[in-house]
């Protein structure tokens, strides 16, 4: 219950770009492009993937569902920013920002668990290619995309403890979006086991996966140094090329958010580097396998013939 000298909240006011009113047309287009980009980009992946029978490989089949992801992730956050940005500022009643934020973190984990995925199938095709189609079946491929949006499910569980908050007095958030932490900072309610929760997912969702991308790579580096032949070395660094640099982006990103970033950081600093991985890489990613990828190279000229 709030004091007696609190109102409860029942609206938060997002304050967006704040500063920055005079140039909001210029930031709404520009934003507006990156969106339209991202949502081009990853439809194109997807349907030369599902249409393309030189492309039904694993790990095209992975990165369609990547695409997927980076869509339905910068769906959740892009539209609501574009209507900031628009009208100065939103108010967005308390349940909505909530479930809002709960979309977020359902589709934010799942880039995350698919880079994982793809960096293990990457290793196979290296280290252990003998195994690989055998290991690699069509189910297998689908078992492994289900478990992951379960994982996603199960990973944003902590949503339900969000929902048991109390605000009251404040209610400005100073982001583009329900920021969870933000959202925190507002509370008036005891938030510690929400914090131990949201510590402990974020080392299995974000900690453990990159911990096992790290592993795979340095397996692929040790059998990269072990081949004599240029030809093998260039087919194996083409092999790894886009999605090491894929993963060095979003984690990059990540790392300098949610490591570098202290109580203490503007908020300007947070909103810069918030939108490198929402609205960057997503864009970011179809661009990159697109011009390091033979097979999507290809099948993008023979379809640019045909047109």
């Amino acid at each position: 219950m709030c004091d007696v000298n609190q109102t409860e909240v029942t609206e938060f006011l997002i304050l967006g770009f704040k500063g920055l009113y005079k140039y909001k047309f210029l930031l709404f287009i520009l934003f507006l492009f990156c969106y339209l980009m991202i949502l081009a980009g990853n439809l194109l992946i997807i349907v030369l993937v599902s249409t393309k029978h030189n492309l039904s490989t694993p790990m095209f089949y992975f990165l369609k569902h990547l695409a997927v992801a980076d869509i339905l992730s910068t769906k959740t956050i892009v539209p609501m920013m574009l209507n900031i940005i628009l009208y100065d500022m939103k108010e967005v009643p308390v349940r909505s920002c909530i479930f809002h934020l709960h979309m977020v973190f359902i589709f934010g984990y799942n880039p995350v668990i698919l880079l994982t995925i793809m960096s293990y199938i990457r290793y196979l095709a290296i280290c252990h290619p003998m195994r690989y189609n055998s290991i690699m079946q069509p189910h297998v491929c689908f078992k492994m995309v289900l478990g992951s949006w379960f994982l996603n499910f199960v990973l944003s569980f902590e949503i339900i403890l969000v929902w048991e908050l109390e605000f009251c007095g404040r209610n400005t958030i100073d982001h583009f979006f329900c920021d969870f932490e933000l959202l925190l900072e507002l509370t008036t309610s005891d938030s510690h086991l929400l914090t131990l929760v949201d510590y402990v997912l974020s080392i299995i969702g974000g900690v453990i996966p990159f911990a096992l991308i790290l592993i795979s790579y340095l397996s692929i580096f040790v059998i990269i140094m072990t081949l004599s032949s240029t030809s093998g070395l260039s087919k194996a660094f083409s092999t790894c090329g886009s999605h090491l640099t894929t993963v060095c982006i979003y984690y990059g990103t990540l790392f300098m958010i949610y490591m570098l970033l202290s109580k203490d950081t503007s908020s300007s600093t947070n909103k810069f580097l918030s939108l490198l991985y929402i609205v960057v890489s997503p864009m970011m990613n179809p661009i990159i396998y697109s011009l390091r990828n033979q097979e999507i190279r290809r099948t993008l000229q023979q379809k640019f013939r045909q047109c």
